[in-house]
């Protein structure tokens, strides 16, 4: 056996969850064929910490035929609680082939620990011959079935999401393979953390956004200001009067529920899973966010602990936990009755001396749930990749705003075509705006609303016009609408200056997001904003829509609709609404989403959300919530230049947007400071018919990996910079393959 160098973690052996070979398969489907009968050579992959939070895999494959195939021995390793881990956390392997799960993490092969070192995990798999095989390590949680007789849940702490996986393919007697540590391959280190596969995210919050989020009525406390601690009062029902069912042979760990405690403010983020004995500080310029990982969302009971800042004197006599004014307590099935994904509870604040309500405190909540009837797999992720190049052209609404702005585009926005032409001028994404119809279509349209004409009266001179919200309108209601800008109630003469549309025009407004998915060129990237109802400060709600969607289907049927129909195009998703931004981060492994914000601007009013208010904000918000990055209004740039490398130095994407970005001037600017990505109108106007820095990059690529024959082995005639995409090219695959090289490099 090969052992690696570095530090051990010394653990007890029984410190760890272990799944003994021979029954791992009646719970998970990852079972490996054959093992029992084989003797001989096998291989080793083992592994150990050299550093306290890392994880090394010193792999040792010694690999014997046996009809055709090669028996392997895998192993990784694990970080003991010293490291913060759960108990029950394992590192798993998950891969391209059926034995190790075929991507799907609740198939993958469970390492186990070495009976001499608890810090060494291996396990036994038969690999075939000759058949390049692409894995990836991760560290996560198994479960009991949901149901009996299926496949065991997992939930995935932290994996490995390289652009390239780990790959092997067995030839040889025997091959020795040293697989580093845990998230370092080809000398980079990349880990994510999971999203949700089997669990839920409860997110409880208390920030000043609208008003402040507890309210004493004793006049003792009337200006005082307070410090809160979350802690689980225990189960809603804990079943005790029912008889316990008659244990299976390998208890599966059941999860219990954790928290994170964070604190978001314009300078920073904290993340804690603990918290002081007296809670921390609510305060107007920070975000108090406590989330809750759970797999019974009905059943929790939270208590919410309140204490004066002023921690000087104790509230009660004698009291242990000096300031201590008194206690809230939410059922998590409250917020499950009321059928919605995101919302404000207020709970009553008890004192502890006796049983009077002293206030109330105002709960604002997000529940978020896995994808409905989708599983995310292991096999790529872009969430947090991004490949430096120059600065990316990105066609507003297409080929631009052809309602509002000073100079509209000269073809409709948001319409196959719009896209098209953008893409044909160079533009290496485009960005639209996604939401539903009545019938849960997604549809790609800017407004919330819309206006609808009335049917002329044979005397009548004009038309009338009514505004109507998009969501109370069918998918085939809306391509048969005769349709105005909502500006067009501003104006006093309502003729009918609209044009016929054409079912099956390019030019058809509210396309489906599934036929632009179809219908435009797969190399141009989807900049897609998910639209969402936002608040004024005022209090004045977009497109005057106080209510909307459930947040949790509303996202689910977009989100597949993407996954099951991107292919290999490049996606990146945005939302001015920060929940939308970590439900969409959360729901999905593949793609990744800028937070969209307008900064602090003398053009449009300010947003109810804290988070939303400014760009240092914005920025803070985005590293927490570990997304790519933020989408930032081009005006507070050109006065806040600094925000551009403060965001980079944290990690994080840059794009901006809006009327200023149509200045040629102002973009040169932009592309200067450093910006990541330009979104801007009529595209048309600055780049001739040329192809994107994608294609210029793909074709650059087969000039250096494939012989000059073979590039003018092309039938219809190409240019240096294009890429031939043409039907009739006798190539056809070697433009398959180079895509398939093109498109692991998304963004």
């Amino acid at each position: 056996m090969t052992s690696s160098s570095g530090l051990h973690t010394a653990v007890p052996m029984q410190a760890y969850f272990v799944y003994p070979a021979d029954d791992r398969a009646k719970y998970c489907s990852a079972q490996v064929p054959g093992l029992s009968d084989l003797s001989g050579r096998t291989a080793v992959l083992c592994s150990s910490f050299n550093r306290a939070d890392k994880v090394r895999l010193c792999c040792s494959h010694s690999v014997k035929t046996r009809r055709g195939r090669h028996l392997m021995k895998m192993g990784g390793a694990r970080p003991g609680p010293t490291a913060g881990t759960p108990l029950d956390e394992v590192i798993a392997l998950c891969g391209s082939c059926d034995v190790l799960g075929s991507w799907k993490p609740q198939h993958a092969v469970i390492l186990q620990p070495d009976a001499n070192d608890c810090t060494i995990w291996k396990t036994n798999v038969t690999l075939p011959r000759g058949i390049k095989v692409l894995y990836r390590y991760f560290k996560g949680t198994f479960l009991e079935p949901r149901n009996k007789g299926e496949s065991c849940q997992v939930i995935v702490h932290k994996w490995e999401t390289h652009l390239q996986p780990r790959s092997i393919k067995p030839l040889e007697e025997e091959l020795h393979l040293d697989d580093g540590e845990f998230g370092f391959h080809n000398g980079v280190d990349t880990v994510d953390s999971g999203w949700l596969t089997c669990q839920t995210e409860l997110r409880l919050r208390l920030h000043y956004s609208e008003k402040q989020p507890v309210s004493i009525s004793k006049k003792k406390f009337k200006k005082s200001r307070f410090r809160v601690k979350l802690t689980f009062g225990g189960l809603e029902e804990e079943g005790e009067d029912e008889e316990p069912e008659k244990p299976p042979p390998i208890l599966l760990p059941k999860m219990a529920s954790t928290f994170e405690i964070s604190l978001i403010s314009n300078a920073e983020f904290v993340s804690r899973h603990s918290q002081p004995e007296c809670g921390y500080a609510l305060q107007p310029d920070r975000w108090s966010e406590f989330s809750v990982h759970t797999m019974e969302p009905d059943n929790l009971e939270l208590l919410f602990d309140f204490f004066e800042e002023d921690l000087s004197e104790a509230v009660v006599q004698g009291d242990a936990l000096p300031g201590h004014v008194g206690t809230a307590c939410l059922l998590s099935s409250t917020i499950i009755e009321t059928g919605k994904s995101n919302g404000i509870i207020t709970l009553p604040i008890m004192s502890r001396n006796a049983r009077q309500t002293l206030g109330k405190v105002r709960v604002d909540y997000i529940l978020i749930k896995p994808i409905a009837g989708y599983s995310c797999d292991m096999s790529s992720s872009f969430c947090k990749y991004w490949k430096p190049r120059t600065p990316l052209d990105v066609g507003h609404r297409g080929a631009g705003n052809s309602t509002t702005t000073a100079k509209m585009a000269k073809i409709r926005e948001n319409t196959v075509a719009s896209l098209k032409s953008a893409a044909n001028h160079g533009a290496a994404f485009v960005e639209f705006d996604v939401h539903l119809s009545k019938d849960l279509v997604p549809v790609i349209y800017h407004d919330l609303t819309c206006c609808m004409s009335m049917k002329k009266k044979a005397n009548a001179s004009t038309v009338e016009l009514f505004e109507i919200p998009v969501k109370e309108l069918s998918y085939d209601q809306l391509q048969l609408l005769k349709l105005a800008h909502v500006t067009a109630l501003k104006l006093q003469d309502h003729s009918d200056s609209t044009e016929d549309e054409c079912s099956v025009s390019d030019n058809q407004p509210f396309p489906s997001l599934q036929t632009v998915l179809e219908a435009v060129p797969e190399d141009v990237g989807f900049n897609i904003e998910i639209k969402w109802i936002c608040q004024e400060k005022n209090g004045k709600w977009d497109g005057n829509l106080s209510s909307y969607f459930d947040m949790n289907i509303f996202l689910d049927i977009i989100l597949k609709t993407v996954l099951e129909k991107a292919g290999c195009r490049r996606i990146v998703f945005s939302s001015f609404d920060a929940d939308i931004c970590t439900m969409v981060r959360m729901k999905q492994n593949k793609y990744p989403i800028l937070f969209l914000t307008q900064g602090h601007s003398e053009i449009y009013p300010e947003l109810m959300d804290l988070r939303s208010r400014s760009t240092p904000f914005a920025m803070s918000f985005a590293q927490f919530e570990n997304i790519l990055g933020i989408n930032v209004h081009t005006e507070d740039l050109l006065k806040n230049p600094h925000y551009i490398p403060e965001a980079k130095s944290k990690g994080l994407v840059i794009f901006c947007w809006g009327d200023d970005t149509n200045d040629p001037e102002n973009r040169r600017l932009m592309r200067e400071y450093g910006i990541d990505g330009l979104i801007y109108d009529r595209i048309y106007d600055w780049n001739p018919e040329q192809p994107n820095i994608f294609k210029v990059e793909q074709m650059e690529r087969l000039k250096k990996e494939l012989p000059a024959e073979m590039l003018r082995s092309c039938l219809c005639p190409v240019v240096n910079h294009f890429v031939c995409d043409a039907t009739n090219c006798t190539n056809s695959s070697v433009h398959a393959e180079t895509n398939g090289v093109a498109n692991h490099l998304p963004v």
